[in-house]
């Protein structure tokens, strides 16, 4: 029984993460509220697995949790410099004159 009311616990706040994501104000606050529904999602997956007596859904939070952290980071690094790819590389001086 105990286990359900974490499971409506985890669904509350959740909901609250799902709130603060549509109501922003600012881009990170977004970012940050779609990473916490993405790591209430893999406890949620947890909590489920432990309540129908199904371990393997451990293995599936944690690839889960994997798709999430990876997600965010190119999130991140398209808000910080407007594209998924590296960085250019600069050619050295000696490459441009041999042209």
């Amino acid at each position: 029984m105990m286990f359900f009311a974490v499971a409506l616990a985890i669904l509350f706040t959740l909901g609250l993460a799902l709130a603060r994501a549509f109501i922003g104000p600012t881009i990170h606050d977004r970012i940050l509220a779609v990473n916490v529904v993405g790591t209430k999602a893999v406890l949620m997956i947890a909590v489920v697995g432990f309540i129908v007596g199904r371990p393997e859904f451990i293995d599936i939070a944690i690839v889960y949790a994997l798709l999430n952290y990876i997600g965010i980071i190119a999130v991140l690094r398209v808000f910080e410099s407007g594209s998924l790819a590296a960085e250019p590389v600069e050619e050295p001086e000696q490459a441009r004159r041999g042209r």
